[in-house]
């Protein structure tokens, strides 16, 4: 089935189930490849596949999830963890087409891959389109109780949880068998194209910006609907005391969308736009009439900001009133920017100050977010056009950029050694796979 790699449902190269034993008698881990010798042990001091693997599995106990991540095969003849260890270290490694992934395991970088088979790009389609994507999203939640435990976010009073809706994945004809496909008009109302939309919800506040779970949405269904959805299945898989605020765009300034955030029991901060157009209007006649109430720098830029919280609420918000602040930014180039921001969040509960910090953090959610997942990760890219294997592959996308800035920032950092950036870490693993391969004497 595959280009030269063994087939899925097939033949193929025989293993013996009798695997190679290391000094101390122990098996290698779910058959992902041969014990590591004295030599390799040196070379993964360093940052390394194998490194990275022995910390997912290790720090962070990720070692159940491989052996177990919801595979649905009936007959599988390619572990599971195999196949979804190569997914995750190519994503890692930046290799956002399975045929990439495929080219990987078959080429002499396997072994230190820590990847014992060779298997084709169809194997990875298969796999994908039956994995079920609970135990993903349990182990990035996981991952992200285990952070928090460990101090990740120390030094962070308020942490967050943005939530904003993108689109990945464009195809010029729709595929009838997947319900994600949304047509996508031009300025007459005609069919150009069709896109796959979804809503991602990342942990914000602090430095680290760390994906934690998708929901995609299709032609039938709406961004804040889809993003009602993902509020509440974080707030089962995190817990209410893990989130202090909820950071959304304008589209989700809705009355259903807030009053979801109030039942699980999080504060909303929401841009205001002129979709909500009496109280934006409101605000701007108020606080154009007063002077700022409060003025700093971030960084290289002045702010001025207005803030009250005596605003009727509209009709349909269950709301006793609305807190509202505006910001102007000034940058060096004289450039203005200008924003409306609304909450529930008391001034008795948090100032002015941190109220602004908490409406920038949304952008967070942009840049580390979308951004890095787009131009870095492939998240745009459709390795298997199948509506099953795409949510996987959003999934493992979100798992594969926290562990690798939690890897990055947390683990490498430790001691002396400064913060390598995403592009050093990338060059430090890719010269590890150039490493000279040692024989196994076993």
């Amino acid at each position: 089935m595959g280009r030269g790699g063994a087939a899925e449902g097939g033949g193929g190269t025989r293993v013996s189930g009798r695997g190679a034993r290391g000094a101390g008698g122990q098996r290698p881990a779910f058959g992902l490849g041969p014990p590591t010798t004295k030599e390799e042990e040196a070379a993964v001091k360093g940052p390394s596949p194998r490194g990275l693997w022995k910390y997912a599995t290790q720090r962070w106990r990720l070692a159940a999830y491989f052996r177990a991540p919801g595979d649905g095969r009936s007959r599988p003849q390619i572990p599971a963890p195999t196949l979804l260890w190569s997914i995750l270290i190519g994503f890692i490694l930046r290799q956002n087409a399975f045929r990439a992934i495929e080219a990987w395991v078959g080429s002499s970088a396997r072994r230190a891959l820590r990847v014992s088979r060779v298997f084709g790009d169809d194997a990875l389609r298969y796999f994908t389109e039956r994995l079920s994507p609970a135990p993903t999203r349990a182990a990035l939640a996981s991952v992200l109780h285990r952070a928090k435990r460990n101090k990740a976010f120390e030094g962070c009073r308020f942490v967050g949880l943005a939530l904003d809706g993108t689109t990945a994945g464009r195809r010029r004809k729709s595929k009838s068998s997947c319900g994600l496909c949304r047509p996508y008009r031009n300025a007459a109302r005609e069919i150009v194209g069709y896109r796959h939309h979804l809503v991602l919800a990342a942990v914000v506040g602090a430095s680290l910006t760390l994906p934690v779970d998708v929901e995609p949405y299709g032609p039938d269904d709406s961004e804040y609907a889809a993003g009602q959805r993902l509020l509440r299945r974080v707030r089962t898989s995190l817990g209410a005391r893990s989130i202090d605020y909820v950071v959304v765009d304008g589209e989700f300034a809705t009355a259903p969308f807030l009053h979801a955030a109030g039942d699980v029991g999080w504060p909303v901060v929401a841009r205001l736009k002129d979709n909500l157009p009496e109280l934006f209007q409101a605000a701007q006649r108020r606080f154009r009439s007063q002077p700022p109430h409060l003025q700093f720098r971030d960084g290289p830029h002045p702010i001025d900001l207005w803030d009250a919280e005596d605003f009727d609420p509209w009709e349909a918000l269950r709301w006793e009133s609305v807190r509202v602040i505006r910001y102007r930014q000034r940058h060096p180039d004289g450039e203005i920017i200008e924003a409306y921001w609304l909450t529930n969040l008391p001034s008795r509960q948090i100032s002015r100050r941190s109220l602004y910090a908490l409406a920038k953090s949304r952008w967070q959610i942009e840049n580390q977010g979308f951004n890095d997942a787009k131009n870095r990760y492939g998240l745009e890219h459709i390795c298997d056009h199948h509506p099953d294997s795409l949510l996987i592959v959003w999934l493992l996308t979100c798992l594969a950029l926290t562990l690798e800035r939690l890897y990055r920032t947390r683990y490498l950092h430790r001691g002396a050694h400064p913060v390598r950036g995403a592009i050093d870490l990338l060059r430090l693993l890719l010269l590890a796979l150039s490493a000279p391969d040692f024989a196994d004497s076993s």
